[in-house]
């Protein structure tokens, strides 16, 4: 996969933030503050997108303490390109603490696999992949027919904002610019039918929802 330059500049950002976020944290509080964070986050959707025993899990676009956590005693299958990094470089992240999930060192364009999953989380992750197009596609095509697909996103609320944010990098750490309309868009675009949309936090520019679609 070819890359842009504000997509290397985002990633390279990503890891300065991880590691002054994480390091005055305690490491086992803020694991059990995050797994909790994801266990509440789970019941806001839990009508649609309820794991199960037998559920087969992506989380795309993992980072150091994706929804894996929360999901410990599933058969999970977590990516992100920076998982090497937050390895050698976050104490609070440690593949060994996850036995049942499968961590791959990949981007999501990039990600390929035969096997579909009966739900696919990309969380905290679609405003920073490098081909957006490219990454819903992988998305879709990860999502077994029936299955359910979950995006949050940062959506923008003001039209002038969001393309005067296209043009200058203001957001350094979010290559794409869009509003919730868009998002939508691009997963009924893929045969996709939205099931719900929450929103999780209000702001100025932007507001943060979480998209539950199910691939038809």
């Amino acid at each position: 996969m070819r890359t842009s330059k504000r997509w290397r500049l985002a990633q390279y950002f990503e890891i300065r933030w991880w590691k002054n976020y994480l390091k005055h944290k305690d490491i086992d509080s803020y694991l059990t503050w995050k797994k909790n964070y994801w266990i509440d986050f789970l019941a806001k959707i839990d009508d649609y997108a309820k794991p199960v025993a037998t559920s087969k899990i992506l989380d795309a676009g993992c980072g150091p303490a994706g929804i894996f956590i929360a999901l410990q005693n599933h058969d999970v299958t977590a990516i992100d390109p920076l998982l090497n990094r937050y390895d050698k470089e976050l104490d609070h992240f440690d593949q060994q603490s996850y036995p049942l999930t499968k961590f791959h060192n990949v981007s999501l364009e990039d990600f390929e696999q035969p096997d579909s999953f009966d739900l696919v989380f990309c969380l905290n992750a679609i405003n920073h992949v490098s081909d957006l197009g490219l990454a819903f596609e992988r998305l879709h095509k990860s999502t077994k027919k029936g299955g359910i697909l979950v995006v949050s996103i940062d959506a923008h609320n003001h039209t002038l904002l969001k393309h005067l944010f296209r043009l200058q990098p203001a957001d350094i750490l979010h290559p794409h610019q869009y509003d919730l309309k868009e998002y939508e868009q691009m997963l009924t675009k893929l045969n996709c039918t939205m099931l719900k949309t929450v929103l999780i936090k209000r702001e100025i520019l932007f507001n943060h929802y979480v998209l539950v679609a199910r691939k038809n």
